[in-house]
């Protein structure tokens, strides 16, 4: 099984109307085509379904939440079209996580770089450990955040969000993303992480349907572009990965 074809997205919901939605892939849970579309689609048929009530996101592995991009996939990009495709699948899946009628909790147990970060900050309440770094690495391998950018932006600011872009080598620590927003409450194991998801989760699933649906809809007021916007924001990035500094950069 090759890198592109590696991976899988699992969906489970219990008798409380708790959704777990988990994804792996064995190179640092990065995300190829297939991973996103999947989780795009799984996470769409979540919130549409009758008998869940909350949305968990997460993970397998205990010290890497998501890689961001698959490498593999972005060296395989031979034009423009190919590039847009593969970037639409981040907009995908931060859309999928927008429109969902149900509040969503991410749960990040480890680093998060990239588009990986860009899945916690379309999460609607994120729970991490202190492992749980994050890393905007777009710009150094000559692309820039541009498919995520609004929603990590949207979540720490746009201060915040330009250190993150422009320092894009190095790694900020899960309590600074806290700080910032990003996370709701940093956890100091994955013991203590999970507890604390599950609690949280127990809450809402005997919380009001109707009033969280309300609720989700504020939270993601003058979003409603993005269906457009992270689209020609994949384009940006579609076209940049063809370039010759982001070859050998990937290489």
């Amino acid at each position: 099984m090759s890198n592109l074809t590696a991976g899988h997205v699992t969906a489970a919901t219990d008798a409380a109307g708790i959704s777990t939605i988990t994804f792996f892939h064995p190179a640092h849970n990065s995300l190829p085509s297939a991973i996103l579309a999947q989780l795009a689609r799984t996470i769409t048929e979540a919130g549409q379904a009758e008998a869940t009530k909350v949305i968990i996101l997460q993970s397998e592995g205990e010290r890497t939440f998501c890689a961001g991009a698959s490498f593999d996939e972005l060296r395989a990009v031979a034009d423009a079209a190919q590039g847009l495709a593969f970037f639409s699948g981040f907009a995908h899946v931060i859309n999928a996580c927008r429109t969902s009628p149900k509040l969503i909790i991410g749960r990040v147990q480890g680093k998060a770089v990239g588009g990986g970060v860009g899945l916690a900050a379309a999460t609607d309440y994120c729970l991490a450990t202190t492992h749980a770094a994050v890393k905007l690495s777009e710009l150094a391998v000559g692309i820039g955040p541009f498919v995520v950018g609004p929603a990590v932006e949207r979540k720490i600011g746009a201060s915040a969000f330009g250190q993150l872009a422009i320092d894009a080598t190095q790694f900020r620590s899960a309590e600074w993303a806290a700080s910032h927003g990003l996370y709701a409450e940093v956890l100091p194991d994955l013991a203590s992480l999970d507890a604390a998801v599950q609690a949280l989760a127990q809450r809402l699933a005997a919380s009001s349907p109707n009033a969280m649906r309300e609720l989700k809809q504020v939270l993601w007021a003058g979003t409603e572009h993005w269906d457009t916007l992270l689209i020609e924001r994949a384009a940006i990035s579609g076209r940049l990965v063809l370039s010759e500094f982001t070859r050998a950069a990937i290489g």
